[in-house]
């Protein structure tokens, strides 16, 4: 939350040495037996180690969405299968572009065009190979084979797949992380009292963010009413559950996996979305000293695996960085740049573990239009909506949608002067707030990277030295300039 301006306090970016995948040669399997789905595989790969195909692992598990497996989930394997093999070649396509769907790699999208991952990598300056998404638009270089796959009888070794351009290596094959979530884009709001679900509707809300602080012990239970009290008013409900930094410093991956656990047992509640813990790049919400998006990621993986596992369903969502650069002043023993922690946490695969990657918007004072001019001078890029809009989806190459798990505009309007830390709001307007909340909506609804916005918030009503009635959009006497906007944004 805002807190960042009272404690400023945060981040450390660990650099990734790049990591080898082993690709084992296939495994035909006698009779039915199972296997454990590890990080980076997909049905594709495991079909072809065990000499079966995908559609056959897809049948066997009732897997509706083949791009939707798990870390952790026990497949069946059948005793035989049919094992494709790409041996034929037909004539070649050349040129043009393809649009990524469901499912695909670089290395698939390279066989059925008869050309390299090299090539295709060069042709549309791709960074990371395993991070395309669906929807995505590829040039396709001109010339080369196209393969086919064909059977190969039950029971008979697997060929290595060799049909490739004339000349040109064997690419082998990259592994997608799970493909983001369907759906347009949506808005919500952050709410303390619930009290206002009207205005919500009015401003064009169908989520309602609750934030769940767990400790050692907990149950999962302690989420239950929240979750029937959104459905019950026909809400969409985001859970944020943040842990204890304390108890995570003290108890290290044990206590990453008693929190896995009780994020699956929240899941089986029937939660629409999990943001994974908040604002991990600083040392008010995890270890001083210990802030690393590598570690981070360790925790989002186990929790990605016990929610899906639980609800595969629900919506995971990565938690949000503190916008901030303030690392400089602080050391990065507590404060790194959530520019360079979210690379990091791209870097260390976290796009594999997250429907969507949590950003948080709190510290604007100018329109969510504007790219420069902020008054404080510094032109830094978490002033400004664009500016963090860019930097995360180019993080991660556009692998993942954002989800504003935190967006919202401070104004002292109706209370009083804002405390010292929060003196840059001073100037704010509440029809200020409300027109740069609509923009902000519309803006991203239409930018094709944003799959929610939550705005923060709806009904707060603490002033103090965090403000949080200043961002609250239902001020005193139950007014909400911001909800006719809003609601004109989504129509």
């Amino acid at each position: 939350m805002r807190f960042r301006w009272i404690l400023l306090g945060l981040l450390v970016v660990g650099l990734l040495a790049p990591s080898v995948v082993q690709h084992d040669a296939p495994v035909l399997a006698q009779g039915p037996t199972t296997h454990t789905v590890q990080p980076g595989e997909n049905l594709y790969r495991i079909a072809l180690r065990y000499g079966t195909t995908w559609p056959v692992l897809a049948a066997a598990n009732n897997i509706t969405n083949p791009n939707m497996i798990y870390v952790g989930q026990v497949l069946t394997i059948p005793g035989s299968g049919t094992v494709v093999v790409p041996p034929t070649s037909v004539p070649p396509q050349t040129g043009g572009t393809y649009t990524v769907v469901a499912g695909d790699t670089l290395s698939r999208i390279a066989a059925r065009f008869g050309t390299t991952v090299a090539a295709l990598v060069q042709a549309n300056n791709i960074v990371n190979p395993n991070l395309i998404y669906v929807g995505q638009v590829l040039t396709i270089p001109g010339g080369g084979v196209v393969v086919q796959p064909t059977a190969v009888p039950p029971g008979q070794p697997t060929p290595v797949p060799t049909a490739v351009p004339p000349g040109q290596p064997t690419a082998v094959p990259t592994s997608p992380p799970p493909p983001p979530p369907s759906g347009s884009f949506e808005l919500g709001g952050h709410v303390e009292s619930f009290g206002y679900p009207d205005l919500m509707r009015q401003a064009g809300m169908t989520w309602v963010k609750r934030q769940i602080r767990y400790n050692l012990g907990d149950s999962p239970d302690i989420a239950a009413s929240a979750i029937s009290q959104a459905h019950n008013q026909g809400f969409r409900v985001l859970l944020g559950v943040v842990g204890d930094s304390g108890q995570l410093g003290a108890g290290g991956t044990g206590y990453m996996d008693q929190f896995a656990g009780f994020l699956g047992g929240v899941a089986a509640l029937g939660p629409d979305a999990i943001e994974v813990w908040n604002e991990m790049n600083l040392d008010r919400e995890w270890p001083r000293g210990q802030i690393n998006p590598n570690m981070y990621t360790q925790m989002l993986s186990k929790a990605y695996s016990a929610i899906k596992g639980a609800n595969a369903s629900v919506m995971v969502i990565s938690g949000a960085p503190s916008p901030t650069g303030a690392e400089g002043a602080f050391g990065t023993d507590r404060v790194w740049n959530d520019d360079r922690y979210v690379r990091g946490m791209a870097a260390a695969g976290a796009a594999s573990y997250m429907d969507c990657l949590g950003v948080h918007y709190n510290e604007g004072i100018v329109s969510p239009d504007q790219t420069s001019g902020d008054p404080r001078g510094d032109n830094y890029f978490t002033r400004y909506f664009w500016g963090m809009v860019n930097t995360y989806w180019n993080a991660f190459g556009g692998a993942r949608p954002l989800c504003f798990t935190e967006l919202g505009y401070l104004t002292p309007e109706g209370y009083g002067p804002l405390p010292g830390g929060f003196a840059w709001a001073q100037n704010t307007t509440l029809a200020q707030q409300a027109q740069w909340l609509g923009r902000a909506a519309q803006l991203a609804r239409g930018s094709n990277k944003v799959r929610l916005m939550i705005v923060w918030n709806v009904d707060f009503t603490a002033y103090g030295t965090d403000p949080m009635a200043g961002y609250a959009i239902v001020r005193q006497g139950g007014n909400c300039p911001a909800c006719a906007t809003l609601g004109a944004a989504m129509r």
